[in-house]
């Protein structure tokens, strides 16, 4: 299967795939990140929003959502779950709104899907300028110099008669800014079996670095990856929640 299949003909599994995920749980932390740390306007803006699943529990949270994603597919079931929310075709190292908005997210560490640092240096630099003053742009990364290149995280359902197993693995040589996400789906009826295998670049970055990214533009909190507390990050993780508000 070729590359970024999952982003493509494999797009309607990736509701699925991510299954053990908390939607409700990450949006809920982040508003009340927003309440804390922004300028209480309610236009939001979800990079790589997928399939709609936060911008959703934005939209009950009373806001007025826009969703970015770079792929059509996806835009097009999150559409339909969503239909008062605004979907954008776009590419996040590049993207443009019409309207400056309040509050930006970027969740499941989708920021890393710039390809690159100078990727992300113009995501950010976009991000800057789609932002009203006091706006806040949340996001979660991961620390390269903690990556161990496990196995990564497995989980199985039964879904349509077929067994579904998804497994999903962060990559990295140890040296650069350039990491891979590795991605395996599996689906067996009494007849057959399906796999495919997927691979993302994604850029790698320390915490230190990418705050210093952050710092020309925005005041920058990092807290722990725990989206049941907030709590400053204790330095010893390699994943974390990035709160970063324009100056």
């Amino acid at each position: 299967m070729a590359i970024t299949a999952l982003y493509t003909d494999l797009s309607r599994y990736y509701d699925l795939m991510c299954t053990d995920i908390n939607y409700q749980e990450q949006s809920h932390y982040a508003y009340r990140i927003h309440q804390l740390f922004g300028n209480q306007g309610k236009n939001h803006l979800d990079l790589a929003c997928g399939t709609g699943l936060h911008v959703q529990h934005f939209l009950d949270f009373g806001y007025t959502s826009i969703g970015l994603d770079i792929n059509q597919p996806m835009l097009n079931i999150a559409q339909e779950r969503c239909p008062k929310a605004k979907f954008m075709q776009q590419d996040m190292s590049h993207f443009v709104v019409e309207k400056q908005v309040d509050f930006i997210s970027c969740f499941l560490y989708s920021i890393h899907y710039n390809n690159g640092l100078s990727k992300l240096k113009e995501c950010i630099a976009c991000i800057n300028t789609a932002l009203k003053p006091g706006g806040v742009f949340f996001f979660n990364a991961v620390d390269k110099n903690y990556i161990d290149n496990r196995e990564g995280i497995k989980h199985a359902l039964t879904h349509d008669e077929a067994d579904f197993t998804f497994q999903s693995a962060w990559r990295y040589c140890g040296e650069g800014d350039k990491q891979t996400l590795h991605v395996v789906i599996q689906r067996a009826t009494s007849t057959h079996t399906e796999t495919w295998q997927d691979e993302h670049p994604m850029v790698a970055i320390s915490f230190h670095d990418l705050k210093e990214l952050l710092l020309p533009y925005f005041e920058v909190f990092i807290f722990e990856h725990d989206f049941n507390k907030i709590i400053p990050w204790g330095e010893t993780t390699g994943n974390a929640i990035f709160v970063a508000v324009k100056i």
